[in-house]
């Protein structure tokens, strides 16, 4: 990139795309494929390939980012799906398979509705390679701040380029230098990440969220706690009691639209023997139920009976907010795959 690590704002004030500005408004570049695809054409013409990329990468980075820090940081018990607030799921649909591996978070996913790929063939014609900036920008920034990571996601299959599918690997970027990974080092200088996040974060703080539409509110002491439509939480206070509420939340006609059932382990003792079997047992019938389970809140003292349950679910470590966000981002993109 000319100059190397910077933002380019000033670019793209000229095409009336300020990074800050940006934000303010509704992300047309996001939602609709004809203008993404426009705006692909545009830059190239303006800015050349190289910072064409860096300018994608940054507008995509700065809403991923920004919706993700809006999710996380609401009062979970908030109707986010009602009129007039944030979007509950990326707006960029993601179908992710979610690891810790050795050099820490590892993400490996898809674009399952290849919405930029398809934009730019049609407005461009074929890549030479990876075209979907905008989506591995907000794919990064929405990671970083579900994980409270530095997150970098980079393109590796492309439909534009003749791919079957619009595949990335994410990794934080510490892995991503320890590799030593030239694209993902390119990518790293094409994203300004503290920058990027302190235009973010000024822009929640100083930006009041929409009042909640509803009088609900989250309560782990409560039996079952049926968040935002098609995400479930269930407090675990022990197996009889997940069952009990699995079972009446079955007869509810509601529940069909449950996809995903999030299991909070937090305050509980899952010991090796009896815990880990009712606890599998109980994932067993989420799936049986048709929803994907996952399961969170695990204490240190848990660890060892969710070891053998991490090879086959997916657990998420960190909090209930982390998890409640995963959630939503899974539904979505099981139900645009139906």
């Amino acid at each position: 990139m000319k100059g190397g690590l910077r933002l380019l704002s000033q670019e793209l004030a000229v095409l009336g795309l300020d990074l800050q500005s940006t934000l303010n408004e509704e992300p047309r570049f996001l939602l609709d494929a004809t203008f993404l695809g426009a705006l692909h054409l545009e830059l190239s013409e303006r800015l050349g390939p190289e910072d064409t990329r860096a300018a994608l990468l940054q507008l995509g980075f700065l809403h991923g980012l920004r919706d993700a820090l809006v999710l996380v940081g609401r009062d979970l018990g908030s109707q986010v799906d009602a009129a007039g607030q944030p979007p509950a799921s990326p707006r960029v649909a993601m179908q992710l398979t979610h690891a810790i591996g050795q050099t820490g978070l590892e993400v490996q996913g898809q674009w399952p509705d290849r919405r930029e790929a398809r934009a730019v063939t049609e407005m461009v014609g074929p890549s030479e390679g990876p075209i979907c900036h905008v989506s591995a920008g907000y794919t990064s920034g929405w990671l970083s701040g579900v994980f409270d990571a530095d997150v970098i996601a980079i393109e590796e299959t492309c439909r534009a380029h003749g791919d079957e599918a619009c595949r990335f690997q994410a990794l934080e970027i510490s892995a991503w230098i320890a590799q030593g990974e030239r694209e993902a080092l390119e990518v790293m200088e094409m994203l300004p990440a503290r920058a990027l996040r302190d235009i973010v974060e000024h822009h929640v703080a100083t930006q009041p969220l929409p009042a909640p539409q509803g009088g609900e509110h989250f309560e782990r002491g409560s039996a079952v706690v049926h968040v935002w439509g098609p995400v479930m939480v269930v407090p675990f206070s022990g197996p009889d009691e997940a069952h009990r509420a699995l079972d009446l939340i079955g007869r509810d006609p509601g529940a069909r639209d449950v996809r995903v059932v999030v299991l909070d382990l937090a305050g509980a003792i899952i010991d090796e023997g009896f815990g880990a079997a009712a606890l599998e047992q109980i994932l067993d019938a989420v799936e049986s139920w048709g929803a994907e389970p996952i399961v969170t809140g695990v204490s240190p003292l848990s660890e060892a009976a969710v070891a053998d349950i991490e090879r086959s679910h997916l657990v998420l470590r960190k909090d209930l907010p982390e998890a409640i966000a995963a959630a939503f981002q899974i539904a979505e993109a099981m139900r645009r795959m139906t």
